[in-house]
């Protein structure tokens, strides 16, 4: 069987990315663009920057992607894109350029669920790793728990009502005073401090047991810093930090407990931004030691948003025959 080259283009939020992928398994290329300098000075991603940053990154993204691949347009198999979850104007930019790019040089277009793109980052790292398996998705604006049946399929188990995981994050980073972006500040900072010396609690959806919901974590943490400051108590940010991340990392772990319990399966893996921090993943895998499951997570580079993620997601749906018309656009409340 000949290889299958796939180009991967990713823009739904604030990396502009491009990466070649043979066979959905060996990066050649994997290119990525940061704005977050740039949306430090605001506390946050602001999407009309975003989009035109974008703009201004993709097609020096896309050629250096190329060029560090040795590969050449016409080598290529197919061009796959993030059309949504995201940004709508930052999806737009991403998916105008593949779309342009593709029937430029006659090759087949792919939309690539975002989520989806994050659980095929698993398949670069292990390259031995198949479905069936279990996967949690946690990065700034998605907590999946999702059942992966094959490649390209999948069953949602659970879903943030609210709040993902990294969103909470970002706005407990901000009032605590250590910015943006949240998760790695938070992390470090929690390092430091005591996990056991604030008690948060840990939310349960009625009657759905596999969703999330972080947003009455965030504001049990906003209450408990207006106490303090109110009663003139000094803060101990390090404590907080610590305190809100076990919180998080507990909770995540219990329903990734839960679906192991009740499916059986012996593959476990994480996936997404927040899938990089260190708690969680000693978490999970201390659980599937546990449980005498197989723990896989990608490397940090594959948990944030990337092109080779797109790319290797991409080749399974090419393999499945999935091609998309020039007509798709951008969703960005895209569902898996």
């Amino acid at each position: 069987m000949s290889d299958i080259k796939i180009l991967g283009i990713e823009s739904s939020c604030d990396e502009t990315a491009a990466a070649v992928v043979v066979n959905g398994r060996e990066v050649l290329s994997n290119e990525i663009s940061t704005q977050i300098p740039i949306h430090t000075l605001y506390g946050g991603v602001v999407p009309e920057i975003a989009s035109r940053k974008h703009v201004e990154r993709i097609t020096q993204v896309v050629d250096l992607a190329l060029k560090q691949a040795g590969t050449t347009a016409d080598e290529l198999d197919a061009v796959a894109v993030t059309y949504g979850p995201g940004l709508v104007g930052p999806l737009l930019v991403g998916v105008s350029f593949a779309k342009a790019f593709a029937y430029a040089n006659d090759l087949p277009f792919i939309g690539i669920n975002h989520i989806s793109g994050h659980i095929s980052a698993n398949y670069i790292e292990d390259k031995d790793l198949k479905p069936p398996f279990l996967c949690l998705v946690v990065s700034g604006g998605h907590t999946h728990l999702v059942r992966v049946i094959d490649y390209g399929r999948y069953e949602v188990l659970g879903r943030t009502v609210d709040d993902a995981a990294g969103e909470a994050f970002d706005k407990v980073a901000r009032a605590i005073g250590l910015g943006y972006p949240g998760g790695p500040k938070i992390e470090k900072a929690a390092k430091d401090g005591d996990p056991d010396s604030i008690e948060f609690p840990r939310a349960k959806v009625a009657d759905h047991p596999y969703d999330f919901s972080f947003s009455g974590l965030k504001s049990a943490v906003l209450n408990y810093l207006n106490h303090q400051r109110m009663a003139g108590v000094t803060v101990n940010t390090n404590n907080v930090a610590a305190s809100f991340q076990k919180a998080v990392v507990g909770a995540l772990t219990d329903h990734a407990e839960m679906a192991i319990d009740q499916f059986g399966m012996d593959k476990f893996a994480i996936a997404g931004g927040v899938a990089s921090n260190g708690a969680l993943r000693a978490s999970i895998e201390a659980l599937c030691q546990r449980k005498g499951v197989k723990f896989y997570r990608p490397a940090p580079i594959l948990c944030t948003d990337n092109g080779a993620m797109i790319a290797a997601a991409g080749y399974f749906e090419f393999e499945n025959g999935v091609r998309s018309g020039l007509n798709l656009n951008a969703e960005p409340s895209l569902a898996l």
